[in-house]
């Protein structure tokens, strides 16, 4: 074995060996990010991708496996009642193939950001209650932080509507991250009212 000795007189070899076995003892977390239509889940989902790289990525100079990030859509659940019994079944129908094109669109989008991170993602599509749907999955697939983009609802508005990030905050069954969408710069803001 070669040692070698940087300018300051340590033992690099030592100090690379040190780092490797630092490396492969970090454990690799499997994190599920909830996405929707809005521009506030995919924040989330940027941030993830940005901020916790190094816990989910895998690492193939090592050799050590990657965590998992699971993206889950939840769609909301289809009301029969809503149709006349005597319609036709083509507005449903049209309707499932709308759904299903939009939710595509969605995890092609998603799996862009994700790609050249060598993240490895899988992708769920559940139906029912977004909020106890999410919890659920949670549970089910033993995720070790589930992240929510926030909404951004008034406190009127979330009292009516109820609040999936918040559901999720007292009933998820793991660490929950919620991410706040990025605030405008003052540059932004200032072109905005020179505009108006």
């Amino acid at each position: 074995m070669e040692t070698y000795v940087d300018a300051i007189g340590e033992d690099t070899a030592a100090t690379t060996t040190t780092e490797t076995a630092t490396n492969k003892n970090k454990k690799k977390l499997k994190v599920m990010v909830a996405i929707d239509e809005s521009k506030n889940s995919f924040d989330a989902l940027e941030w993830v991708v940005d901020h916790l790289r190094v816990v989910i990525s895998a690492e193939p100079e090592t050799g050590q496996e990657g965590g998992l990030l699971t993206l889950v859509h939840v769609h909301p659940t289809y009301l029969q009642y809503i149709y006349p019994s005597g319609g036709t079944d083509s507005v449903p129908e049209s309707m499932r193939k709308a759904r299903e094109e939009s939710t595509t669109n969605l995890f092609t989008r998603a799996l862009e950001i994700c790609r050249g991170k060598m993240v490895k993602t899988e992708t769920k599509i559940l139906e029912g209650d977004p909020k106890e749907m999410i919890c659920q999955a949670v549970e089910q697939t033993h995720v070790d932080l589930l992240v929510v983009g926030s909404r951004g609802l008034g406190m009127i508005k979330r009292a009516f509507l109820g609040s999936v990030s918040d559901y999720c905050a007292q009933h998820a069954k793991c660490p929950i991250l919620i991410v706040r969408p990025p605030r405008e710069t003052a540059t932004s803001s200032t072109k905005e009212l020179k505009s108006k």
